[in-house]
């Protein structure tokens, strides 16, 4: 039977599990929040008169 205790005690993360973690941690990704905004700062940036 399989000594659960026990393979936990063997375990080691990966590194390219950490260092993958990193990557994405570190990595400005966009969201639906930033394309919003980025689209209503266009609207506010445009002249009165172009709005639509």
């Amino acid at each position: 039977m399989i000594n659960f205790e026990e393979e936990l005690s063997k375990f080691r993360p990966s590194l390219e599990v950490d260092q993958t973690e990193k990557a994405i941690m570190n990595d400005k990704m966009t969201d639906l929040t930033d394309i919003l905004q980025e689209i209503l700062e266009e609207k506010n940036a445009q002249p009165s008169g172009q709005r639509q």
